[in-house]
């Protein structure tokens, strides 16, 4: 079984009930986050997790909505890590190790000064960082994830990850279009979790520059006719754009059940959904 929770469905735009993007994926006693958008430290202590237990942070893409906390994960996993330092795994795509690197030197001088005032912090905090667009980018334990692009130009490269474990599959897409690369990377999965928009709603909007949104980001029924060609067995919507208002979830997913007839999964903050081999699957909030 993999457990998927949608740590933060919210969007660049700061809502009070919803966090930045973030994933948070459980297989086989690992733990990922997939993008690690504002407030994503609250979200992982709502769910009894932490920085300090994750097996590695997949970024998706390096736009700043999807990696505002990235500099807190790392922090914060270096200063509530009481063991062993083990280096952090930072898989995203080419970019990533400069985005990194410059967050670690924004934040040399807290660094500095947590090494001066506790011996047992006697170094940086420790992270590895591997680029890639595609491929198999983590085989353990019974545990794989591959990569593969997306389709979110301007910004580029862009990608999605597919976990896996003992039968059981979920993609998580990122920002994206409609593309090839994500049908290759979603076929036959148990679970897709796609970042949607209103496209009916924000083309209403006076600002240009908020309607620009609707060129490089998936509709609803976008998404729903992904996961369709796709022939996934679940479909998890998360980052909407604008928020979903209270009592509209079931507006939302008769969109989605327009392009997709099997199992359409939306929520708040910390909605959970346990994607297990095949098509079964059983959603919590």
């Amino acid at each position: 079984m993999i457990e998927v929770t949608l740590l933060g469905t919210g969007s660049p735009i700061p809502d009070p009930d919803r966090a930045g993007p973030a994933t948070l994926i459980r297989a086989g006693g690992q733990t990922f986050l997939v993008d690690c958008g504002r407030g994503v430290q609250q979200r992982l202590a709502a769910v009894g997790s932490g920085a300090n237990a994750l097996s590695a942070l997949l970024l998706t893409h390096l736009h700043s909505d999807h990696i505002a906390d990235l500099g807190d994960v790392i922090i914060t996993r270096w200063v509530t890590t009481f063991t062993e330092q083990i280096p952090l795994q930072i898989i995203g795509p080419p970019g990533t190790k400069r985005v990194v690197e410059a967050t670690l030197e924004a934040f040399g001088p807290d660094i500095g000064y947590r090494i001066a005032h506790h011996a047992d912090l006697t170094a940086p905090p420790p992270v590895e960082v591997h680029e890639y667009t595609e491929g198999l980018v983590w085989d353990h334990d019974g545990v794989r994830t591959v990569v593969g692009p997306t389709d979110h130009r301007p910004v580029e490269p862009t990608i999605g990850f597919r976990i896996e474990h003992h039968g059981a599959s979920v993609v998580v897409a990122g920002d994206t279009v409609p593309c090839a690369g994500l049908d290759a990377l979603a076929a036959g999965a148990g679970a897709l979790v796609h970042t949607v928009i209103r496209k009916d709603l924000v083309e209403q909007l006076p600002m240009q520059r908020i309607r620009d949104i609707c060129d490089y980001h998936s509709s609803v029924e976008e998404a729903a006719a992904t996961a369709a060609r796709a022939g996934v067995g679940i479909l998890i919507l998360t980052h909407y754009v604008p928020a979903i208002a209270a009592g509209q979830e079931d507006e939302w997913r008769a969109r989605a059940a327009t392009e997709f007839d099997r199992q359409i999964e939306l929520g708040s903050d910390l909605h959970r959904v346990e994607v297990h081999p095949g098509v079964c699957a059983k959603s919590r909030s």
